[in-house]
């Protein structure tokens, strides 16, 4: 019985010692979209804080396709031991009840690690339409039931379905126009082909400032520090709505508990480095941080809300 202990004792003690030492090569950070868009850019505002503080490099590897489950797939099945890490987001929720079925669960599969940041998107009309507020647009949407068109990134993507909830809690119909990424949608908003959109402010914002396109309201709870002027769609005549890109760290299941904390800790000293909240208020992303459990608990309650948004909209992917 004592060599027993002594032997749990000493493999206890190895493991500990290892883990203090973590990480001792760099660590990968998966992106499951292009480089440059809104999610991309906290995971490279992120990534240069925890290569100063833990002497490693943490390499971005931008992984997209099939809206964000390719590179989803490609973190839940490394090797659970730290060195892969997934910028989980929004899509991630949508996806568990977009797809009929995914090769992986987008809550057992990881270990959830912090929320990182929130950002909110911008409901936006072409300067043709004939609206000045949200109100304006309700009104002139349910006298031309699915006479507005409203372009998307594409078929059960955030901005697809964040009009959808906005159809649904004002009872108006308009016509979803998908398109393949979000660049072609917003050229075509842009030429007045659609006369909406909803979208993040990392590439609306310039066209907004510039009078292109017509900010009409935000998607979040409070009202954005780029355009305070803009109410939030809440607070302009849709109670309750409420919608936020986010990203937030996970590591395939099975990490251990003590490098899913040392993780925790080091990216919230992080998000409170100046540069890094700069950076993030760039892009109106609001750096977050908390625990494993509050973010485990975030991302069941995202993964419900937009199921019930993708049953109503009859949204589909096989």
């Amino acid at each position: 019985m004592k060599h027993l202990v002594a032997a749990i004792a000493a493999a206890l003690t190895v493991s500990a010692t290892a883990h203090a030492a973590y990480p001792e090569k760099p660590v990968r950070l998966i992106v499951p979209f292009p480089a440059g868009g809104g999610v991309d850019i906290v995971a490279r505002g992120l990534a240069p804080h925890l290569t100063e503080r833990w002497g490693q490099q943490v390499i971005v590897d931008n992984r997209p396709g099939a809206g964000a489950m390719l590179g989803a797939e490609l973190a839940a099945k490394s090797p659970p031991d730290g060195y892969t890490l997934l910028l989980a987001n929004t899509a991630h929720a949508i996806n568990a009840t977009l797809f009929k079925k995914l090769p992986y669960d987008a809550v057992r599969s990881f270990e959830p690690i912090s929320l990182v940041a929130t950002q909110p998107s911008l409901l936006v009309v072409h300067p043709a339409v004939p609206v000045k507020t949200v109100k304006d647009l309700i009104g002139l949407a349910k006298s031309r039931p699915n006479g507005l068109n409203y372009a998307s990134s594409g078929n059960g993507t955030p901005p697809h379905l964040s009009a959808a909830m906005f159809e649904t809690l004002t009872g108006v119909q308009m016509t979803h126009i998908p398109y393949k990424g979000a660049a072609p949608a917003l050229t075509d908003l842009l030429g007045g082909q659609v006369q909406l959109m909803f979208d993040n402010l990392t590439s609306i914002s310039p066209h907004v400032k510039s009078g292109k396109l017509r900010g009409l309201g935000v998607s979040s709870l409070r009202r954005s520090p780029v355009f305070p002027d803009i109410p939030t769609i809440s607070e302009a005549g849709v109670p309750g709505y409420e919608t936020n890109a986010w990203g937030g760290l996970v590591a395939p299941a099975g990490t251990s508990r003590e490098i899913v904390m040392r993780v925790n800790a080091e990216m919230n000293r992080a998000l409170q480095a100046p540069t890094l909240r700069e950076r993030y208020a760039q892009i109106d992303a609001e750096p977050v941080g908390g625990t494993p459990e509050q973010f485990g608990d975030y991302v069941k309650t995202e993964t419900l809300k937009w199921a019930d948004v993708v049953k109503r909209s009859g949204a589909k992917l096989d």
